[in-house]
């Protein structure tokens, strides 16, 4: 049961990524980088994820923009330099808490 509802929620955020491209990815790290550094509490968590989300993607832009001066890197290149590292780090991390 475990297994399905994992599988089901790894085949729903593939969907996601696919159709809004890696942008869409922010979306879904940055509240679990928030929730690790605020807590649960949905009240502080809703409008910190939003800030941090927007707060990083202006930073990724400027990034893509300056980096190769004359030529602009693609912001999903930034984004996921930026947070296939910490992707990596929430998957090993909750691997321990809720082990299968």
């Amino acid at each position: 049961d475990k297994i399905l509802i994992l599988a089901l929620g790894s085949l729903l955020t593939a969907a996601a990524v696919s159709i809004s491209g890696l942008v869409g990815f922010v979306g879904l790290v940055v509240p679990h980088a928030m929730r690790l550094s605020l807590g649960p509490d949905h009240r502080l968590l809703l409008p910190a994820s939003a800030l941090a989300g927007a707060t990083f993607l202006v930073i990724a832009d400027l990034l893509a923009r300056i980096l190769l001066a004359p030529v602009e890197i693609p912001v999903g290149v930034i984004t996921a330099i930026i947070g296939a590292p910490f992707f990596i780090y929430l998957l090993r991390h909750t691997r321990r808490e809720y082990a299968f």
